[in-house]
C-alpha cells in the first residue's frame, strides 16, 4: 500500500529524504488502508520543536461513527531529535521547505511518511525537467528499452 505525491518532484529539487512515523487515530488508518488520502498543497511545519504535517487530507472513514477524525487536521511526525534539529536549522535558510513525498505501509503494519527537504524550482527549471523527461521517453521508445 503506497500513496505518493506525484506533483512534488515537479515543483521541488530534493536534497535529502527522511522516513518519519505518523501519529494516527483508528479511523485514519482504515482510510489510509483504503487509499483515501490526498497531498494537495501539504507541507510540514515545526511547532515547539516538533514536526507536524499540514493540509494532508485523509478522507473520513465511511463506516466511522461519532469518533471519526477531521480530514484536514495536523498530524505529528516522529523523527529522531538529531534529525529534527538538522531539519529545523535547514528550514531557517531561505527557500527550503519540508514536503511530504509518500505514505507507505511497513511490514509491521505501521504507516510511515517519506518527507523531503527541498528547494522550490523556478519556471525555467520546470521546463528543463519536462525536456529531460521527454528525451528519455523518446530514447526508450526508439531503442525499445
Amino acid at each position: 500500500m503506497e500513496i505518493s505525491n506525484r506533483k512534488a518532484h515537479h515543483e521541488y529539487f530534493f536534497e535529502t529524504t527522511y522516513i518519519a512515523g505518523m501519529v494516527l487515530s483508528g479511523t485514519e488508518i482504515k482510510s489510509l488502508r483504503a487509499g483515501k488520502a490526498s497531498f494537495n498543497d501539504s507541507y510540514c511545519v515545526f511547532s515547539r520543536g516538533e514536526l507536524f504535517v499540514k493540509s494532508l487530507h485523509i478522507s473520513e472513514y465511511s463506516y466511522g461513527t461519532y469518533s471519526n477524525h477531521e480530514p484536514l487536521q495536523e498530524r505529528k511526525l516522529l523523527l529522531n531529535k538529531r534529525e529534527l534539529r538538522k531539519l529545523e536549522a535547514k528550514i531557517k535558510e531561505k527557500g527550503y521547505s519540508i514536503i511530504p513525498l509518500r505514505i507507505f505501509l511497513t511490514e509491521k503494519g505501521f504507516f510511515k511518511m517519506e518527507i523531503g527537504l527541498g528547494k522550490g524550482k523556478k519556471h525555467y527549471d520546470k521546463r528543463e525537467s519536462i525536456k529531460e523527461r521527454e528525451t528519455d521517453r523518446d530514447i526508450k521508445r526508439k531503442y525499445g528499452i
